[in-house]
């Protein structure tokens, strides 16, 4: 379909509340394609419409183990372990920078498919991560405030001066 410019951080939009998706239609198709169309392209391993600056909440996925991507509609974490892991993190609002965030080990997510359609997937690992990093971008949660203010601020400066550089 098309690949769709990104909103770049700071923009405000990344930190706006998404709305849920009630229309089942050909236009949410049409938008789930574009963004696994501007995922790939980024290049990332998962995406939502805010990035994009579409405030609905759909989340693509596509783990580099992965044959095709998932699409979630309205995804919310309904089960966290209690165990939790380190994983490096980025974003396609941000790239160039990452840094390590901790997370649920384990996770069961609630959400629709394209159709309306209610799913449940239990995730670990990497996947549990990317879900809980793409929900709460849908939630108007930047990554960079998952880190220590001091870790965040190091972060938004080392990104400020690839920005500058290129």
């Amino acid at each position: 379909m098309t690949v769709r410019s990104i909103v770049k951080f700071p923009n405000s939009l990344l930190r706006a509340v998404a709305e849920p998706v009630e229309l089942f239609d050909d236009d949410l198709q049409a938008l789930a394609s574009d963004l696994i169309d501007t995922m790939r392209a980024a290049p990332g391993i998962g995406i939502t419409a805010p990035h994009i600056g579409i405030l609905k909440r759909l989340v693509v996925i596509q783990l580099p183990s992965a044959a095709k991507p998932a699409i979630y509609v309205n995804p919310a974490v309904v089960q966290a372990s209690t165990e939790m892991i380190r994983h490096e993190e980025g974003s396609v609002s941000m790239p160039g920078v990452t840094e390590d965030i901790e997370r649920h080990a384990r996770i069961r997510v609630r959400y629709q498919d394209l159709d309306g359609g209610e799913r449940f997937e239990d995730a670990e690992g990497l996947l549990a991560v990317c879900h809980q990093h793409e929900i709460d971008q849908l939630d108007g949660l930047f990554w960079t405030h998952r880190l220590t203010r001091l870790k965040r601020d190091r972060l938004i400066k080392r990104y400020g001066k690839l920005i500058r550089a290129s």
